[in-house]
């Protein structure tokens, strides 16, 4: 092996871990998706991944609960066209999200699985 060669498998064995022990997504329950509908109340476009706060009435109206929902990194959100203003207070959204596997009320959300109340994409993806 050239040392070249040893060097540049050294380096990326040495950071790749790195890169990889960010952190499980296996508190999301990916395998039963819901829907849910709500307020956005806050959209946080932070590093290393974006939030969204939804209030989330019950089905008869009633006062129900903020929702904490965990989303992409901003970079990848920007790839989009999302930016930090795309999501607004008083915003109405339908979401398709993992649910946290606790039952409490949070989850994971995609661009791809959400749109505003009207069925308008959040993008012009």
């Amino acid at each position: 092996m050239r040392l070249e060669s040893f060097f540049a498998a050294a380096l990326f064995a040495a950071t790749g871990g790195a890169a990889l022990a960010h952190h499980s997504f296996a508190m999301f329950n990916s395998e039963s998706p819901i829907e849910i509908a709500g307020t956005v109340v806050e959209f946080k476009y932070t590093s290393p991944h974006s939030f969204i706060l939804v209030d989330v009435r019950g089905k008869d109206g009633a006062a129900g609960a903020v929702w904490n929902l965990e989303g992409p990194s901003p970079s990848i959100l920007a790839r989009d066209g999302m930016s930090a203003k795309t999501l607004k207070p008083g915003d109405e959204l339908v979401m398709t999200i993992d649910p946290l596997r606790s039952g409490a009320p949070g989850g994971a959300w995609s661009l791809a699985k959400i749109k505003f109340k009207d069925g308008k994409p959040i993008t012009g993806q």
